[in-house]
Parts: structure tokens; C-alpha cells; sequence
């Protein structure tokens, strides 16, 4: 094999193998001689292929872990199993991969081969998973992959918008990041014809199709984009600030609610009152359910509202019949 680039494909394919490889076996598949391996050896290391070579007898080249992922060179199952695997990521984000998995779809989706793209696209409608919340819209990924690619390429985009209410909107924005967040995807993008940042949920993005248009980023107006995502959301919240007794010592749940100095005050040496900080409604409560002690909420009536139907909900949930009771003071 003379074509000296071919050889070094052919020779990186065999070493991502899990195996080592002795250099007379390795000289005997390319048709080459043994110093020629050695040569090529030297040229994937300088490429920053980290090959390991053993001494002895029987000893041989073996690709390691590096301090950096190189390329890789993939079949075609595994590419379209890799393809397939981060399609299904990105349907259902995993913390701290979500994003991650659409990124690497959008690099590998950009470089397979239209029979490859095809298959991907068969089994993927032929798929169907079940879903962590049926009531969920689903996302599409062939969207998310536009969405990656314009946000990673800085390149504007025009997509149709649907909003909460049913109403429909046509957007020009510059994508900044896609972010994962109880389980829907977000985009951050600054909306152009609006004149200032927004955040969109990707499964009310429609036909994204970026129009050839490079801009320069941004500064966002937060700490990072999940950050901006949070407080966007924390916005569209109502909040509360609740009041509420609580039937232990003041030593064992400080601390424990999310509360501040002040925020609990010791009534005697078994119960004291909580002035709880604005959050909102499922905070509140999973925050006093889970400090596993007795108490009682005084305000507000929607915190009690809630708590009753939760108190409802769990009792269907195990097979007993609930029976509310009085759940303020």
C-alpha cells in the first residue's frame, strides 16, 4: 500500500481496535514492511494519536487514553448507532449531557454520507421510545441539529414561533446556546426585529433555517445561559411567601428549607414559626415535606390549596383514600 495517507486511515482503523498488535501482523495486513510501520507509528503519534509500543518478543502498538480525544474513524453501524444514540439523547436530556449529545450530533450529522443519513432517518421514525412524560411535546432533533449548528457557526436564523396561547410569530434572532432544562430544550437567542434577548422553547420552533447572515456575539445579560434560562422561567412563576409552624426544634430544621437568617424563629423548645423568602409553589412544599416533622402552613391560602391536592394525588397514587384535613393553623 504506497498511498501513504490511505495507509495511515487503514493503520489508525486497526489500532482503535481493543487489541495490541504485533508490528509484523500489522506490516502483513497493509502489505508494507515493518519499518514503514514504525514510520507511520511516529506520524499518528506526531497527529497527537497517542500509540503505546510494548517491548519484547511478542510485543506490539496498542492505542491509549491520551490528555486529548483525537479523531476517530468509525464503520458505517457504528456511525449510524452512535447517530441513532444522540438522536435519543436529545430526545430525552440527560443532566449535564444534553447539550453535549446535540453538539456531536450536529458535527456528525454534517459529515455522514446520504446513505448513512437515510438509514439514520429510517430507524429513528421507526423508533418509538417511551417518552418520561407522555404529556410532554416531543422535540425534533433534525431541529435541535439546525439550532446547534447556527448557534456553534454564528449565523442568523428564521424560524415560525407558536406561543403559549396558539398564537404564531415569525422570528429573525441570532442563536447563542441551547440549553436542557426539566426536560424541555430552550434556545437563548437575541430576537433581531425585537431588539433584545429572548429564550424559546424548542418544541414551539418551527422550519428553523438558517439564512446565510454571520453576526458577531452578543453579550448576554447573565452569568452563562442556563442562568439566563433560570431566571426567565423564575419570572414567568408566581411566587409566595409562606408562613408556617413547624413541630420541631429550631436546631433541627435551620438550614434545611432554603431559609435565611431570621427566617426561623423558635416558638418553644419543640416547635417554631417559619417567614419563608419568595419561591414558588412546589419549592414550598417539597421544602417543608421534606423536613419530615408535623407542621402547619397559616399563609398563604394557595400554599394550602396546593398541598391538599398533592396530599390527594400521593394517597391515589398508593391505593388509599384520602380524607383532607385542616393543614393550617
Amino acid at each position: 500500500m504506497s498511498d501513504t495517507p490511505a495507509r495511515l486511515l487503514s493503520l489508525l482503523s486497526l489500532l482503535q481496535m481493543p487489541r495490541e498488535w504485533p508490528g509484523s501482523e500489522l506490516a502483513e495486513r497493509l502489505r508494507v514492511s515493518p519499518r514503514t510501520i514504525r514510520r507511520d507509528i511516529e506520524r499518528l503519534r506526531e497527529l497527537g494519536y497517542p500509540v503505546e509500543a510494548s517491548r519484547g518478543a511478542v510485543g506490539g502498538y496498542r492505542l491509549v487514553a491520551g490528555t486529548a480525544m483525537p479523531p476517530l474513524l468509525l464503520d458505517d453501524e457504528e456511525a449510524v448507532a452512535i447517530a441513532v444514540g444522540l438522536r435519543t439523547a436529545a430526545g430525552h436530556p440527560v443532566d449535564g449531557i444534553g447539550e453535549a449529545s446535540v453538539r456531536a450530533m450536529a458535527k456528525l450529522e454534517q459529515v455522514l454520507p446520504s446513505r448513512l443519513r437515510h438509514r439514520v432517518g429510517a430507524l429513528s421514525a421507526a423508533t418509538v421510545p417511551v417518552a418520561a412524560d407522555a404529556g410532554r411535546p416531543s422535540v425534533n432533533p433534525q431541529d435541535l441539529t439546525v439550532l446547534a449548528a447556527a448557534a456553534t457557526n454564528h449565523e442568523r436564523l428564521r424560524f415560525r414561533y407558536e406561543a403559549a396561547d396558539g398564537g404564531e410569530t415569525r422570528r429573525l434572532v441570532e442563536p447563542y446556546h441551547l440549553v436542557p432544562a426539566h426536560q424541555r430544550w430552550y434556545l437563548v437567542a437575541y430576537d433581531v426585529e425585537r431588539d433584545g434577548w429572548r429564550i424559546f422553547r424548542v418544541d414551539r420552533v418551527q422550519e428553523p433555517r438558517p439564512i446565510g447572515q454571520r453576526y458577531a456575539p452578543r453579550e448576554l445579560p447573565e452569568e452563562d445561559a442556563a442562568a439566563f434560562v433560570t431566571s426567565k422561567l423564575y419570572s414567568l412563576a408566581p411566587t409566595y411567601s409562606a408562613v408556617a409552624t413547624l413541630h420541631a426544634p429550631v436546631e433541627q430544621v435551620r438550614g434545611r428549607v432554603g431559609d435565611r437568617p431570621g427566617d426561623i424563629e423558635p416558638i418553644d423548645d419543640r416547635t417554631c414559626r417559619l417567614r419563608s423568602h419568595t419561591d414558588t409553589l412546589p419549592w414550598l412544599a417539597q421544602s417543608l415535606v421534606m423536613l419530615e416533622c408535623e407542621f402547619e402552613v397559616h399563609e398563604p391560602p394557595e400554599l394550602i390549596d396546593y398541598l391538599r391536592e398533592l396530599s390527594a394525588r400521593a394517597a391515589r397514587a398508593s391505593g388509599g383514600v384520602t380524607a383532607p384535613g385542616p393543614v393550617s393553623g
